[in-house]
Order: structure tokens, then C-alpha cells, then sequence
């Protein structure tokens, strides 16, 4: 018996005798089901547990009652490694009531013959069941991962009883303790070989918890988790988006007598002196399938190499290339390699295979090997690998071309991070006058509002870099650069990766991903604007990192900011981040309070 609150306990069991978990993902730490007990006037069981441990369970849950008998038996999600224990307790308990939705007792009745007519309370989304102190509120999440899917939201101990969300492969009495660095790889497996497919479904879960005061994650497997909840929320908020996790390149092979295997490994050799910050190699046919999986949504490219098999390609890379489209692989840069001795094929039918998948970019050239490795084959590996390490290439303060002025060419009406540095701390600013004055010497105009603190940080250190975004920004880019201050925010606190790493030569840190360049720049003269300040600039550092498009205001508009939620409201909503006015009258000295754009940036609800 193990507390989670005052009146909140565990109650779940561990598995360690399952191979398989869902009959196709290896467990070698086991496997926790998870149920929970709420103590109160009106006592609740939060689901069941795997039909072998039935006994075990029903024990945990009588040590937790004593002499008391339960009112309710919630059930958010059928699935049997939950579900199955519905009729045992009801049979030990008879004069519990069911709480679930309509779907859920269609489908116990489909299980168990019933559907608990008489002693049952269908609940709707967003209704609320009350113990005493303690009150519960359902939240339907629906395909998260089957249709009939709801959590369950504690608002007197804050707790989001989140189903098969957040969870996690592993029993829970292995000796590890709860931490990112040790929930996070398992974590991954689980949801993407599990809940992979439906990133859609789970942003809209994401968005609806968002809205609630969470003090403890209490998920169906894994550990609770209560502490660093940003973290957690925000690798689902990655991984649900289909969003690069980290930057790397998964080499993933199979190879009938080495010639392809030794091409990988080459490959992997290349890539790793060319700067690429983490090289990962999978041989198919040898590695945990589901790891290799979670890897390529993990890291930013794949390099796909294989046979020609019976007019296809060897089964094993099939398979793999199955399990990412089923998953909605997108937003990744895939590169090939092929290998045939009469007709090799490999290469147009694994890009066939992927055509379907979205924005992926397939890089060029294609390493064509007939049979055994040659010297031309040795050439086309290295286009290949330069190809895919640009951006590292130019990242890296060694080896990058710092005189690139082709990085002015991705200069237009886009949208930009301009970082500073105050001498205490890192700062960036999104801003959208950027324009270049002259090429002989190059000369860029950059122009900040005056009520930004990265005017004053520049106007007393007299430099920035300039970042040009490219169409891959997320919104939560523009979230943390442009909707908060740097005089009392540290807006890279959040940054995944050591940013010491990503920094030109004068010092200021340009950003790691989501940009196609950057420009140093030296401020040589000041223009005052009244509301703005201009500064014209020298160019002492351009970098071009890819060739990924600018991101434009218009893009931005049209397809990374959200739609505002302006039904029902009357009032004015701010044309940059959505914030909505609610009012019959805008002042006309109105300043958004998550952008700081004027009122001149609001447009009419209609």
C-alpha cells in the first residue's frame, strides 16, 4: 500500500513474468497496472488491473478499505490489462455503482456479457462526480488510444488521473528512482509504439489539460509523476506534434552479406566526424524493433539502407518502414542507400513506401552499391553525408564557412530571433524588420521597439545575431521569444541542448534548430523612431545552415498560429498571437498582453 496523497493510494501491481507487452513490445523490466484508491465520504476505485493478478489486486484494495466498502468503480479505458478485473470486483463488491461513459459500458458489454444496467452512472465529458471533498471531473480523450478513452481530474489534490497517457514500459519495484533521465527512453517506446498514431488526439488532450491546476500525473502504467510535470507535458507536447525531439541521424540497415552493413557503418564513421552531434545505427534484423522506431521520431534524419529482395527490399527494412508510416512518420529528412547486384530497386520503393508520409525531405544523392562497395560508391557517401551534415558543418565554430553572405539572401518580410547578451544572461527577441541597406560592405537595418529589453541590451553592447526562422518554427518559438520579457525571463532556460555549443564568434548565441541561418552583426549606427530604434550594421559573421524556406509573416499566419478561440465572444483578437479583447471598444492605447503589439495589430470578432 502506498499513499499518493492524504487519501489518494496505490494499490496497482507488477508484472514481471510478461515477454511481450500488447504481444509485440519487449519488457525485460516488466510491467506495472496501475489502479488507485480514493478515500472519502463516498469511496472511488480508479480501474483494474491485468486478469493474472486478480487476487493480488483485490487484496491492495481491501488492505486500503478496512472495514469499508467502495461506492464507486471508475473505468477510463477498457483495454483488458485494465478492464479485465470489471466483473471480479463488481462480484466481491456488489453494491458498487460503475462510472464510465456510454462507449465504455458498450464495450463491457461486449467483454462480459453486461453492461451493468441498474448499477451503473453514465457520465458525460466535462461532468463531475462528487465524494465529499474530493470531486471528479472526466474528460473524454477520445484515440488516446481507443475511442472510449477518458481521464479523470482530482480538484481537491490536483491530481490528473491520466489513463494510458503518460506511461511508461517497466515494472514499478525495480529500485529506480522517478526522474526525467530515467522515465524518459521507456516513456518514448511506450508512446510511440502505442499512442504513436494518434499526435492529433493527444494535442487535443494536451490542450484540455492545460486549462487545469496539476500537482501529480497518476497514470495506468509507470511511475506518478509530481515533479518536473514540465518536462513530461512538454516530451508529449514534442512527440505529439511529430516534432524533432534532438538533433542526430539514426542509420538503420539490413545486410544479407555485409556489403550494405559495411556501408553503414561508413556512413555512421562519416557522419560522426562531420559534426553530426549523435550517430545512431540499428541493423534490423538484430535490434529491438521498437527502440529503432522510437529513435527515428527521436532524432531529425534517417538514412534507410537495404537490399533488393524478390523484386522489394529485405523484409526486416519493410517491416520498419511499415511501423513508421502506421505511426504518422512526418517532419524528417530521410536519405537512401541501396544495394543490388542485377536490378537494384530498393531505393524507389522505400521512398514509394514514404511518399504518403508528410513533409519529409529525401536527400540526394542516393548511394547506389551493385553488389560490393566501389570507389564511386565511396564518392556519392560523401556527397551524401556532407548533404545531410550542412547545418552541423555550419554550426560548428571550426569547420563552418563564417563568410557565407548567402545567409543575406534569406532576408525578406520573415520573421527572425534576434539574440543579445546582457552580461548576465542569453535573450532573444522576434522581430520582422529586418532588410539589408548594402552589399559593398554588407550593411543590415534591424529595427526593435523601444519597451523591448533586447533595445537596451543592444543599444549598450552594440551587437546581435540575427536568426532567420525557417517554415519548420513551432509556435512555441514565437511563445518564448516574443510573448514574454527577458528582463525578467531567462528564455533559454528551456533549451534542450547546451546552447554553449551554438555560439559565433562574437560570442552571442544563435539558435540550435528551427533557423536556415544567422548573421553576426556589429551596430555601426542608431536611427531614433520614436516608438522604434533602427540600428544599421556591419556584417562580421553569416552562416547558411539549410535550405529550408524563410518563414514569412504570411506563413506564420496561415499555418503556425492557432486558430483564436473566438466563438461566442464579442470583442477584437490580436492578428499576431490570437489573444482576444473581449469589449465593444478597443482603446486605442491598448497593448496586447502576450505579444505587446498595439491596438493597430487588432481585427474586429466577426
Amino acid at each position: 500500500m502506498k499513499k499518493v496523497t492524504e487519501s489518494v493510494f496505490y494499490v496497482g501491481v507488477n508484472d514481471h513474468n510478461v515477454d511481450l507487452f500488447e504481444g509485440q513490445y519487449r519488457v525485460p523490466q516488466g510491467m506495472s497496472y496501475n489502479s488507485y484508491v480514493i478515500m472519502d465520504e463516498k469511496i472511488a476505485v480508479m480501474d483494474t488491473v491485468d486478469a493474472h493478478f486478480t487476487h493480488e489486486w483485490l487484496d491492495n484494495v481491501a488492505e486500503v478499505l478496512g472495514s469499508r466498502k467502495p461506492d464507486y468503480l471508475v473505468v477510463q479505458h477498457m483495454e483488458p490489462d485494465h478492464s479485465a478485473n470489471v466483473m471480479n470486483f463488481v462480484k466481491t463488491y456488489p453494491d458498487t455503482t460503475v462510472v464510465a461513459n456510454v462507449k465504455t459500458f458498450n464495450m463491457m458489454k461486449q467483454f462480459f456479457g453486461t453492461d451493468f444496467e441498474g448499477q451503473r452512472v453514465v457520465v458525460a465529458d466535462g461532468e463531475s462526480l462528487t465524494l465529499g471533498a474530493h470531486t471528479l471531473t472526466f474528460v473524454f480523450a477520445p484515440m488516446v488510444h481507443w475511442p472510449e478513452v477518458m481521464v479523470t481530474y482530482d480538484s481537491l489534490d490536483k491530481l490528473l488521473f491520466s489513463a494510458d497517457g503518460f506511461g511508461k514500459f517497466g515494472a514499478l519495484d525495480n529500485g529506480e528512482e522517478t526522474t526525467p533521465e530515467t522515465w524518459t527512453d521507456e516513456a518514448r517506446r511506450y508512446y510511440i509504439g502505442i499512442v504513436g498514431k494518434y499526435g492529433v488526439q493527444v494535442q487535443a488532450l494536451l490542450k484540455k489539460a492545460a486549462k487545469l491546476d496539476i500537482a501529480k500525473i497518476l497514470p495506468l502504467h509507470g511511475p506518478v509523476l509530481e515533479d518536473r510535470l514540465d518536462y513530461y507535458i512538454l516530451k508529449y507536447n514534442t512527440w505529439s506534434s511529430y516534432t524533432v525531439e534532438e538533433e542526430g541521424i539514426v542509420v538503420a540497415y539490413t545486410s544479407v552479406y555485409g556489403n550494405t552493413k559495411r556501408a553503414a557503418e561508413i556512413i555512421a564513421e562519416k557522419l560522426t566526424a562531420k559534426g553530426c552531434p549523435k550517430v545512431v545505427v540499428h541493423d534490423l534484423a538484430r535490434c529491438d524493433m521498437s527502440e529503432a522506431v522510437a529513435d527515428a521520431f527521436r532524432y531529425s534524419k534517417l538514412v534507410l539502407a537495404t537490399t533488393t529482395y524478390n523484386s522489394g527490399i529485405f523484409p526486416f527494412m519493410k517491416e520498419y518502414i511499415d511501423h513508421l508510416t502506421e505511426r504518422a512518420f512526418k517532419n524528417r529528412t530521410i536519405a537512401f542507400v541501396e544495394n543490388g547486384t542485377w536490378a537494384p530497386l530498393a531505393a524507389k520503393i522505400m521512398k514509394g513506401m514514404l511518399e504518403e508520409s508528410k513533409n519529409l525531405t529525401f536527400v540526394e544523392p542516393v548511394v547506389k552499391i551493385k553488389s560490393a562497395l566501389n570507389d564511386e560508391n565511396r564518392e556519392q557517401i560523401e556527397a551524401m553525408t556532407d548533404e545531410l551534415c550542412r547545418e552541423y558543418i555550419a554550426q560548428s565554430s571550426d569547420r563552418a564557412n563564417k563568410n557565407d553572405m548567402k545567409a543575406l539572401f534569406n532576408i525578406g518580410y520573415g520573421l527572425y530571433v534576434v539574440t543579445s547578451n546582457d552580461g548576465k544572461r542569453d535573450n532573444g527577441l522576434i522581430v520582422n524588420t529586418v532588410s539589408q541597406l548594402t552589399d559593398t560592405p554588407n550593411r543590415v537595418a534591424v529595427t526593435i521597439n523601444k519597451a523591448n529589453y533586447s533595445h537596451h541590451v543592444i543599444e549598450q553592447t552594440g551587437k546581435m545575431n540575427v536568426c532567420c526562422l525557417s517554415v519548420e518554427a513551432p509556435f512555441a518559438v514565437f511563445e518564448n521569444f516574443g510573448f514574454q520579457s527577458g528582463r525578467n525571463v531567462d528564455k533559454f532556460a528551456k533549451c534542450e541542448v547546451d546552447i554553449n555549443n551554438y555560439r559565433s564568434d562574437n560570442g552571442l548565441v544563435f539558435l540550435p534548430k528551427y533557423i536556415n541561418s544567422f548573421m553576426s552583426l556589429k551596430v555601426e549606427n542608431y536611427v531614433d523612431l520614436g516608438t522604434h530604434g533602427m540600428f544599421i550594421c556591419s556584417v562580421t559573421e553569416a552562416r547558411v545552415l539549410s535550405d529550408k524556406e524563410t518563414m514569412t509573416y504570411t506563413y506564420y499566419q496561415n499555418n503556425v498560429k492557432p486558430k483564436p478561440e473566438t466563438a461566442g465572444k464579442k470583442g477584437f483578437v490580436c492578428k499576431v498571437c490570437g489573444y482576444v479583447y473581449e469589449g465593444d471598444t478597443l482603446p486605442e492605447d491598448y497593448i496586447c498582453p502576450l505579444c505587446k503589439h498595439g491596438a493597430a495589430d487588432f481585427e474586429p470578432i466577426e
